[in-house]
């Protein structure tokens, strides 16, 4: 009994749990004769099958071990792959948020197109007009090739008697550009501190100004560059470059044109989509711009006129032209002026008549206006008169007025080179080089229309329709009843019957759109205000623009 005791005794050591695997089956079956060998013999298939079990775990030990350094080897080269994808990789599309300061902005991707701009670019442009000035604060990411715009705040100045733009200070210099104020307070709520040192802002002023003559303009100009240098933390681009300036007309048409054209989509991305024309209509000039598209042999003749465009990579040769003193106060004037001028003719000797009421067709009928008319200077009645304008009293004078609107565009001055608009005015004819494309008109165009319920697209019948209407009198506005605040629009100007038969007489007799052409409308697209200050405020984006971030002071 002591040999089988010896035998079948229990090893310590692993290696002699796997080496005698063979005798201790052999044990086993000996111990079968002993009393409990049941039980005995269940314990040994379990102790067999744990040693198996170890076997496997050391022999993979032993594999892993084997294999480590090539595992390590692999894992390190894949590694190093996807860090270069990640460099390489096009920037997510996908919204993402960036905190500056207290502010946290939410942009579309992680990092810019360019790594040589920043990710989110803001700058500021105001519209010194002839009736106010306005501000317009853009952000824009650059998470492709162009700009893209984000977010736009707006503001225009407050009404003020006599006027509230630049012009309208006269030699208080001071107070023109202290008028600016409440505008650059947006600027400074609108863009974070730490961006404000690289936002540039510029000023365009337009005919308003410009009408005050050279000497008087260039003070108000550089009042307005000092103050903003001096007190506010934005680099005001150069001299040089425009940025305080009296923007040319043709810019101001082409800038309106980037605008809208940009917030369409149909420039600055990828394909060669058609453009759209614009007709701008200020208080001062009126602008119109479009992309003639020519029969061969025909082609665009040389000349101020013609204007040559690269915007995002693609190249435009554009028809422009800015109509100075065709904007719509001009032309209330100018409409003003010959009634005054005809009833003159006729009284020549005798100016008491000014002190009466005075026929004006383009006066709603029933309403009166007392009217301020420029006539210029060494004029017989003086520089400028006040006239009270009365309507008729009663059969409604839309034709008449219609005519005296076409009058003034004077179709029948002499055409150098032909064909012309008006004003002797050269013009690719809208009939036959942009028949088909969309027509957007906006400023005082939308301004008149939309309160009295246009939609944003209509024909000239239909202006047509609308100016015979308002110029019929208060009893033919029964159809402005369900219109919110038409009526008292209506009421509360009473040249709205001259201003719609100008804006149509521009159109249809002026640039000889047929009256079944559709027009768009619009105040904004997407939110963003249309005319020409986002297009003048894209190149500011760009390197070598005029303008360095500038430095902050630490006290």
């Amino acid at each position: 009994m002591s040999v089988v005791t010896d035998n079948c005794s229990r090893s310590g050591s692993p290696t002699a749990l796997t080496s005698e695997f063979p005798r201790r089956r052999k044990c086993a079956l000996q111990e079968a004769t002993e009393p409990n060998h049941i039980r005995l013999e269940a314990l040994a298939r379990r102790r067999d099958q744990s040693l198996l079990e170890l076997g496997k775990r050391c022999l993979a030990v032993l594999m892993t071990q084997s294999q480590r350094t090539r595992y390590l080897k692999t894992g390190g080269i894949l590694a190093l792959l996807l860090f270069f994808v990640y460099i390489l990789s096009p920037p997510s599309t996908s919204p993402t948020s960036a905190s500056v300061g207290s502010q946290t902005i939410k942009t579309k991707c992680t990092k810019p197109y360019d790594s040589s701009k920043p990710l989110i670019q803001y700058a500021v442009m105001i519209d010194a007009g002839s009736t106010g000035s306005r501000i317009h604060v853009y952000r824009f990411n650059n998470c492709g090739p162009t700009p893209e715009l984000e977010h736009e705040e707006f503001k225009m100045t407050q009404k003020r008697k006599g006027g509230a733009g630049l012009s309208s200070y006269g030699e208080d210099v001071e107070g023109a550009a202290k008028s600016l104020d409440p505008l650059m307070q947006v600027a400074l709520d609108t863009v974070p501190e730490e961006y404000r040192p690289c936002s540039p802002v510029a000023v365009k002023a337009t005919a308003g100004l410009r009408m005050v003559g050279p000497e008087l303009s260039q003070k108000i100009l550089e009042a307005v560059r000092h103050r903003l240098e001096t007190v506010y933390p934005f680099p005001v681009v150069s001299r040089e470059r425009g940025g305080v300036e009296i923007m040319d007309g043709k810019d101001e048409g082409v800038y309106a044109w980037i605008t809208t054209n940009y917030l369409l989509g149909n420039i600055g991305g990828p394909g060669n989509n058609p453009t759209a024309a614009i007709f701008d209509l200020g208080g001062g000039s009126t602008q119109i711009v479009f992309e003639p598209m020519f029969k061969m042999p025909d082609k665009m003749e040389e000349g101020d006129h013609k204007y040559e465009l690269t915007f995002g990579g693609r190249k435009f040769t554009l028809y422009q032209h800015s109509h100075l003193g065709y904007g719509l106060m001009a032309a209330r004037n100018a409409i003003h002026k010959t009634i005054v001028e005809t009833k003159h003719s006729s009284n020549a000797q005798d100016q008491s008549w000014l002190s009466e009421p005075v026929h004006n067709a383009c006066i709603g009928p029933g309403m009166q206006a007392h009217v301020n008319v420029t006539l210029g200077e060494k004029h017989p009645l003086g520089e400028k008169v006040q006239v009270k304008m009365v309507g008729p009293k009663h059969s409604p004078a839309a034709a008449q007025c219609r005519g005296i609107a076409n009058k003034i565009l004077q179709k029948d001055a002499e055409c150098p080179l032909k064909p012309c608009s008006f004003n002797g005015i050269h013009q690719p004819s809208l009939a036959k080089t942009f028949a088909r494309e969309d027509v957007y008109i906006f400023s005082y165009f939308y301004d008149r229309t939309a309160p009295l319920g246009m939609p944003d697209s209509f024909t000239l019948r239909d202006l047509q329709h609308l100016t015979d209407t308002v110029c019929a009198g208060e009893g033919s506005w029964g159809v402005f009843e369900g219109i919110a605040d038409a009526l008292e629009e209506l009421k509360g100007r009473p040249e709205y019957c001259l201003d719609l038969n100008f804006m149509l007489s521009l159109l249809h007799h002026g640039y000889e759109m047929p009256l079944d052409r559709e027009v768009k409308t619009a105040k904004k697209i997407d939110g963003n205000e249309l005319g020409w200050c986002l297009g003048a405020s894209l190149p500011l984006l760009s390197k070598d623009s005029g303008w360095q971030c500038r430095i902050k002071q630490i006290n």
